[in-house]
């Protein structure tokens, strides 16, 4: 994802979006220092590197945490997610009772489709708690 000065800078968001639109879950890592950073940005927000590649996680983390909205649509979580990677993201957990969404809980992500657009979603993963 390097770029020269008299290229426009590529939109880390846009191709952020337009992998999970194909079903791929995908992260910045610096060439530079190696560390993974969220959300996507076109420098390493740790080295000020531009040397990016784009890298699929294990999608694997850990609720940091988690709050519930409570709607007439129904109950659902925020929840901070540590990547395994580093990164900390924020997402949902869905297929399980908001009440039951807590800090430590070993996740995985996954991609659904709200309202028609891709959308980075967790699930309990088979560690459960850490």
């Amino acid at each position: 994802m390097p770029h020269t000065a008299n290229e426009p800078a590529p939109s880390a968001e846009r191709h952020y979006f337009e992998q999970l639109a194909q079903g791929r879950f995908t992260i910045p890592q610096c060439q530079a220092c190696a560390r993974h950073h969220f959300y996507p940005r076109v420098v390493c927000p740790h080295c000020g590197s531009d040397a990016l590649r784009w890298v699929e996680p294990t999608g694997r983390g850990e609720v940091y945490s988690s709050t519930i909205v409570r709607s007439k649509g129904g109950d659902y979580t925020v929840c901070l997610v540590d990547l395994d990677e580093g990164p900390r993201l924020m997402s949902r957990v869905v297929d399980m009772p908001a009440e039951a969404v807590r800090i430590g809980l070993r996740v995985q992500a996954r991609i659904d489709a709200v309202d028609g657009a891709p959308l980075l979603v967790f699930v309990e993963s088979a560690e459960g708690r850490a």
